[in-house]
């Protein structure tokens, strides 16, 4: 266990074995020794990884192990394997942590629901119509009706499905994924990107939990769950209640204020409107060469829509505090961060309130 943790802990720091053996002061045959479990590090060299690659030394050791699968990668072309590699690393260590947090709670208080679609959900989604239908199917098995939904994660989260947010610095060359951990869905994003984009790559990746199995040959998946996700979080409706039934201009100040509302971008709702036919494919290329000619597509105007975060995994460390599950220690543990620290957050400043 120690050598397949170091390892993954290796390619998510993005190091070689030269790299780390220089780093720790040993060789790279030393590392790759440790690697293939051939030989074990001294307990000071072992404090040495650890700092080195920025984990906790109770890492190499911990007990739960989970498996990634079924992974669906939403991101760019030309991302090179280190940088996935270097994902990959992050994410599982996270469902580690996440399923062993999970475990201390018993059957009977399981704090997730089991995450499960309609059972009326059409076998087959073979055309636009059919996507958008089953967009706003989905919105109406979760009760969301036409409204903006105000916080994605909590949404998905709150369905069961495990939501981890990625710090993981690769510029645009990763997204998010959709994939299973020991046969739960689960949904990474970056916390490298914008409020609205981490928005539509959510509801992109939920695209792919809801249509895998359902499209044709003849439909692209990635472009199937694209438009299930502007139809997701812009319905058809609302759309046409906010703009009009037919446009033959639009400002792009109206766009800019339904990205604040809807957290969908510019782009995105330019794409919906056309969906929408409320403005014409010749009028919708018009504004796409207007975005490229002032470089919208790449930065939008404004202020950038307020990225989105998970709570419920802190949450859970402190309920599990709360009821006895696990020490102080422990907690720090889950939480990545010194004791010190800790026991600084967990007061809420409490005792420099009563000093004062």
């Amino acid at each position: 266990m120690f050598s397949e943790r170091l390892m993954r802990a290796r390619k998510a720091a993005g190091m070689s074995m030269n790299a780390l053996g220089i780093a720790i002061g040993v060789s790279a045959n030393a590392i790759k020794k440790y690697e293939h479990g051939e030989a074990m590090p001294s307990s000071g060299k072992l404090y040495k990884l650890a700092k080195t690659l920025g984990v906790r030394s109770e890492y190499f050791f911990r007990p739960t192990k989970v498996a990634l699968g079924h992974v669906e990668y939403r991101k760019r072309s030309n991302t090179p394997q280190k940088t996935l590699d270097r994902i990959n690393g992050d994410v599982l260590d996270q469902a580690e942590l996440w399923t062993e947090l999970l475990d201390l709670f018993p059957d009977s208080v399981r704090p997730i629901s089991k995450f499960t679609l309609p059972n009326n959900l059409p076998e087959t989604v073979d055309s636009e119509e059919a996507i958008e239908s089953i967009a706003e199917q989905m919105r109406k098995e979760w009760q969301l009706g036409l409204n903006p939904i105000p916080d994605m994660i909590d949404c998905l989260e709150s369905r069961g499905i495990m939501v981890i947010c990625t710090d993981v610095n690769v510029g645009n060359k990763f997204d998010g994924l959709a994939g299973q951990i020991n046969e739960s869905p689960v949904i990474v994003v970056s916390t490298t990107q914008p409020g609205d984009r981490q928005r539509f790559t959510l509801a992109h990746e939920l695209g792919h939990l809801v249509l895998h199995g359902r499209l044709p040959d003849t439909i692209d998946e990635e472009k199937a769950c694209n438009h299930f996700a502007g139809a997701f979080l812009l319905p058809l409706i609302a759309i046409k209640q906010h703009l009009g039934t037919y446009r033959q201009a639009l400002e792009p100040r109206e766009l800019f204020m339904l990205k604040q509302e809807f957290g969908i971008s510019m782009m995105g709702i330019l794409v919906r409107a056309g969906q929408a036919n409320v403005i014409s494919s010749s009028l919708q290329k018009q504004y796409y060469m207007k975005f490229n000619k002032l470089k919208w597509r790449t930065r939008e105007p404004g202020t950038a829509y307020p990225q989105e975060t998970t709570f419920l995994y802190k949450q859970l460390v402190y309920r599990a505090l709360a009821e006895d599950y696990i020490t102080e220690s422990k907690a720090a543990e889950f939480l990545k961060m010194p004791l010190s620290a800790f026991h600084k957050e967990r007061k809420l400043g409490m005792a420099d309130a009563i000093t004062n």
